[in-house]
């Protein structure tokens, strides 16, 4: 009975090893992924709700909204892709590995 019970321990303790070290490994997979950050396009594609080619500061989201007015040289309220493109690029922390 004991030795049983053992045995089911240890096949436990093992298996939630080697689960962990898996979601452990597909973490990383996906960081690695999605290291440089999304171009215009991509950003049109997701968050240009009037469709017409360019981002205002309502239609944006996230971190770029925070630097919305560095990017629009022009200052006239809509990102385009030239001003994307122009704009310095974040400093990103070195990720641990």
């Amino acid at each position: 009975m004991k030795n049983s019970r053992l045995r089911w321990g240890i096949a436990l303790g093992l298996f939630g090893v080697l689960t962990s070290c898996q979601l452990k490994a597909q973490q990383q997979d996906r960081n690695r992924e999605r290291r440089e950050p999304p171009s215009f396009s991509e950003l049109l594609e997701k968050m240009d709700v009037n469709e017409d080619g360019k981002l205002s500061k309502e239609e944006i989201k996230g971190p770029l909204q925070k630097h919305f007015d560095k990017i629009d040289a022009n200052e006239d309220g809509l990102l385009t892709e030239e001003e994307f493109e122009k704009a310095p690029k974040p400093k990103r922390p070195h990720s641990k590995q």
